[in-house]
């Protein structure tokens, strides 16, 4: 393998997310979220799985933090539980600001930075009761949960993330239904998509005001948009739309501050823009410190139909598209293996909008996990997709893209929202029946990574 090294101060890091980890659902005031309900509903979930024990980082985060101490990791990207912190949206819970005081402090006794989330889908269910995200309301509730959070945690935390994939809370959670609340009406997911940013612009407006030196910044999912034959008027104007959908509906307001006028076009039969007052755009595009850009794969799109014309889609207002099958390297999730796709977003934000520092928030692959004869974890497939796609991201560093870090996608197996505990996204193994852990092989190499800066050959 090349010398790759990466930039001095690279920062290199694991993520998670709480209801994928902590259990404890009903431990020290924690109330019902959205998951919760969700998880009760027969269908929705494989195996009728549910968030409790996950991976029971509640109650064993200070082994996990040594596990990442030992593995050289510098930053723990996780995300706070609103209803920990403000359970049903209501008053603040001091044990559950309790518990993330005790997470950042072991995080910074072990040197690695504290990163956290303030919204990774789990929104408190009595607010859903209210409207959830298609209420205007909820970004303002959003708001005041940020203020709590950085009141008590900002002497600790010196960057925070809003908002994870707004692009799956709105569209799978209120369009096509497969994520919680687990809605079907394309109005209520285009409501969802406006609330969610004018609630990143609140909250960072109230970060800033009370932890004036904090870095703010966001996390997108982006995926390139390929249209089947380039050829084609029909699918390119597929290729399109999606790529309004899941990408730019979300970046212009954030950094050019408006809406896309296609996008608004696309959207005009469900009502999008009367969600949009006076002020809304200049509080949701209020300058950001770094983005985060979370990168699994492509989406390589025609406008034939799909065949299944009665399932929920997120892409509201397409009325035709499908994905085909390439000849690719294919996850458990059944996603093909496309690193170039990394090297081609990072490309794109550097070209096409104003420059900020970018982070790799998430990354990572779920592969069936290959026991050994000693008890060794020989992932090799997720091993080599991360040494892929970290070569994709440092031809994007060579190109001149500020990129400053990565975060690992998962630190720890865990809940894998609708797949349940199907799904093995984590470099340390968890064995659900007893809570042990084991480093597989793309954690111990990953470890290396993170030593040298620099890629190292899988072997």
């Amino acid at each position: 393998m090349e010398n790759i090294v990466f930039p001095q101060g690279f920062l290199w890091g694991a993520a998670t997310a709480a209801f994928q980890v902590e259990g404890a659902t009903a431990v020290d005031g924690r109330t019902d979220s959205i998951w919760d309900v969700f998880c009760r509903q027969p269908g929705k979930v494989v195996g009728g799985d549910c968030g409790e024990p996950a991976a029971d980082h509640y109650r064993r985060f200070e082994q996990d933090v040594a596990l990442m101490a030992e593995l050289g990791l510098k930053a723990y990207r996780f995300s706070i539980a609103w209803p920990r912190v403000r359970p049903d949206g209501g008053a603040v819970n001091q044990a559950g600001l309790d518990f993330y005081k005790r997470l950042a402090d072991t995080l910074l006794a072990h040197d690695i930075v504290p990163w956290p989330t303030l919204y990774h889908w789990d929104l408190p269910q009595k607010l859903e009761d209210a409207g959830g995200w298609t209420a205007r309301d909820t970004a303002f509730r959003f708001a005041d949960y940020a203020a709590s959070a950085v009141e008590a945690l900002g002497d600790r935390i010196g960057t925070w993330t809003t908002l994870n994939e707004p692009w799956c809370s709105a569209f799978l959670g209120y369009a096509s239904g497969v994520h919680a609340p687990g809605r079907t009406d394309p109005r209520a997911a285009v409501a969802a998509v406006h609330h969610l940013l004018l609630g990143h612009g609140l909250a960072a407006d109230t970060i800033r005001a009370a932890s004036p030196d904090a870095k703010v910044g966001i996390t997108l999912n982006m995926y390139p948009i390929i249209p089947v034959d380039p050829r084609s008027t029909a699918d390119l104007d597929v290729a399109r739309r999606l790529d309004g959908l899941q990408q730019r509906i979300f970046l212009d307001p954030l950094l050019r501050g408006e809406y896309p006028e296609d996008v608004l076009a696309d959207l005009e039969p469900f009502g999008f823009s009367e969600h949009i007052r006076d002020g809304d755009l200049g509080v949701i595009s209020a300058p950001m410190d770094m983005l985060g850009v979370n990168y699994y794969t492509e989406h390589y799109v025609s406008s034939s139909p799909n065949g299944s014309a009665d399932a929920a889609s997120p892409w509201v207002g397409v009325e035709s598209a499908s994905f085909p099958r390439r000849d690719a390297p294919r996850t458990d999730m059944d996603w093909e293996v496309r690193p170039d796709g990394l090297t081609a977003v990072l490309l794109r934000l550097h070209h096409d909008y104003p420059r900020l520092p970018l982070y790799i928030t998430e990354n990572g692959a779920a592969f069936r996990d290959d026991f050994s004869g000693n008890g060794a974890i020989d992932d090799v497939d997720r091993t080599g997709y991360l040494a892929s796609h970290l070569r994709a991201a440092h031809t994007a560093i060579r190109a001149g893209v500020d990129l400053r870090g990565y975060f690992c996608w998962s630190l720890l197996d865990n809940f894998e929202w609708a797949e349940g505990y199907a799904k093995r996204f984590g470099i340390v193994h968890v064995d659900y029946d007893t809570q042990v852990r084991t480093p597989k092989m793309s954690a111990r190499w990953f470890a290396r990574v993170a030593r040298d800066n620099a890629l190292v050959a899988v072997s």
